[in-house]
């Protein structure tokens, strides 16, 4: 589990902009604000009576989802259709692949359907680089999840979340809690915490569910839930992820939830002001007390409101020759001229 930017080029073009997002490894931190700075432009579109934009007319986004997730494909078939788009969604899971078809071939067979980009949910750890690098050239490549290894919009609304509640990255304190060795939003999160300039980053779990190398991240980390969660500004939680794992890493849900488990008496150790923040689904009573996530310092909700935000500046960056936000300024101002 080493940070590696050895496939920041595959990720850029030649200008530095975004040509696929597969990953947060390398990106630079004036990449991550665009992005956050171009879905703050969009969550005004959120807004609006009619809730859509020509960015991306005449385009096709084709949602390629070899595993299940009815949240993150949703706000991207949202996003995508926001922007204008015609939107196809597959779920592979339960077709071409089942029957025995390669990766390959099922690449091939959406290429022909002349889609501009493809939203890639895999449950093996690699899947969406594999596409990316062999796609046509004109095919942008989005990461919806793969294996352990990334999910990089969920990275991003997670910042765009914290951005819009607590402001600075530079003074914060955020805390990563649960089981972190299954966990693809872990990874992103502190990949994107670090290079926004998060000063302490804290991750907490029992041994069994951290994996080695987490230092690397430039992070803390904490066997003790009490000790991790002293003096946080934001707390965000994690599913325990059962269908991942393999007997023998934890003795119990009941006994997960005693020690690790977010409830409101653990919340006064915390700042007055922290916000609780988890990417669903939740499993109450196991990772966290149903009082604290839909309590004042719960913020879930609006991460999905943020997720399709991101999602949009994402989809319209990656298959844009100039920024989405110079886009949307434009777009704006032609508005008001009529």
């Amino acid at each position: 589990m080493t940070p590696t930017d050895a496939k920041r080029p595959l990720q850029l073009n030649d200008n530095g902009q975004l040509r696929h997002f597969l990953s947060l490894d390398g990106l630079p931190r004036a990449l991550l604000t665009e992005i956050l700075d171009t879905a703050d432009s969009f969550l005004e579109v959120g807004a609006r009576a009619v809730k859509k934009v020509p960015l991306l007319r005449g385009k096709t986004v084709c949602n390629v989802f070899f595993e299940n997730s009815t949240r993150t494909r949703t706000t991207f078939e949202l996003a995508a259709k926001r922007l204008s788009a015609d939107v196809i969604t597959l779920n592979v899971s339960t077709s071409s692949t089942s029957k025995g078809e390669t990766l390959t071939d099922t690449l091939r067979n959406l290429e022909a359907m002349a889609a501009d980009m493809f939203v890639v949910r895999h449950a093996d750890s690699g899947a969406a680089h594999f596409i990316a690098e062999h796609v046509c050239p004109e095919v942008a490549v989005i990461n919806g999840g793969d294996g352990r290894h990334a999910h990089p919009t969920q990275g991003m609304l997670d910042m765009l979340t914290i951005r819009r509640h607590k402001g600075d990255f530079e003074k914060l304190s955020v805390a990563i809690v649960g089981d972190i060795l299954h966990s693809r939003v872990a990874r992103s999160n502190m990949l994107a915490l670090k290079t926004l300039g998060c000063p302490d980053i804290r991750v907490i779990g029992p041994k069994t569910l951290l994996p080695v190398g987490l230092k690397q991240y430039g992070v803390s980390v904490h066997n003790d839930m009490d000790e991790g969660l002293r003096g946080v500004d934001v707390v965000i939680m994690l599913r325990l992820q059962r269908e991942r794992m393999q007997g023998g890493l934890l003795p119990s849900e009941s006994e997960f939830y005693r020690l690790y488990g977010l409830t409101t008496q653990r919340m006064t150790l915390t700042k007055p002001d922290a916000i609780v923040m988890h990417p669903g689904p939740i499993n109450r009573g196991v990772e966290i007390e149903s009082a604290v996530a839909d309590g004042p310092h719960s913020v879930i909700l609006n991460q999905v409101t943020y997720g399709i935000a991101i999602r949009m500046a994402v989809l319209s960056m990656a298959m844009s020759g100039q920024t989405a936000q110079r886009q949307l300024e434009q777009e704006y101002a032609a508005e008001e001229q009529n």
